[in-house]
């Protein structure tokens, strides 16, 4: 299938703008219509690849994708934060009792590696926290940027395309005078051979009456 160009001059062509609107939704119909008929042939070369997320990390996409299911997060297992003892102290074995007390003894070191922890955000986390936010600042204003080079890279693309579009509506407005110009003049000479085709006619019939 050839290639097919869908163009307009919207900053030029305002018979859309009619009242009645029926000349706009028949252009909307053919529109639809040459769409249904059009090949598509992907996405536009200029666009980035897909980013695949977490491809190094297993746990990390395997999250991922729950969120993308919209499966709910599971619950936090909080029994490894419980100093349980064994149900029936009196009659516990040893192996009981020594499960309880490994479980204690890693309670009491998580516990202690949250103190330091905190200590250790105590003494550097302000620094930390404040080179992490001029970082995002950085990174702010270089999106802000962006952003606004994009506008007006924007702005200057829209405009080319409104004098463009104006250029060649003026053109075609020429041309469209010039083509009714021609055919009014056509139309005239059609209008004067006929005219003096008739007078020839006339002419003819006089001349053959006066022979006679």
């Amino acid at each position: 299938m050839s290639d097919i160009l869908l163009d307009s001059l919207p900053y030029y062509d305002h018979d859309l703008d009619e009242a009645s609107g029926t000349l706009k939704q028949l252009v909307n119909a053919e529109i639809t219509k040459e769409l249904q008929s059009v090949q598509r042939v992907g996405d536009d070369p200029r666009l980035p690849p897909p980013i695949q997320l977490f491809t190094k990390n297993p746990l990390l996409a395997a999250e991922l994708e729950r969120v993308e299911r919209g499966e709910p997060l599971p619950p936090l297992d909080t029994t490894r934060h419980q100093l349980p003892a064994p149900e029936d102290q009196i009659n516990a074995t040893e192996d009981e009792w020594k499960k309880s007390l490994q479980n204690a003894k890693a309670q009491l070191e998580h516990q202690r590696r949250r103190q330091v922890n905190l200590s250790l955000l105590q003494a550097y986390g302000a620094n930390s926290w404040k080179v992490h936010n001029f970082l995002l600042e950085e990174d702010a204003k270089w999106i802000e940027q962006t952003v606004e080079a994009t506008k007006e890279q924007s702005i200057e693309v829209n405009r080319a395309r409104k004098n463009a579009q104006l250029t060649a509506g003026a053109q075609l407005t020429a041309l469209e005078n010039k083509w009714t110009e021609l055919i009014s003049r056509n139309l005239q000479i059609s209008m004067a051979n006929l005219a003096i085709e008739a007078e020839i006619e006339s002419l003819r019939r006089q001349d053959q009456e006066m022979t006679v």
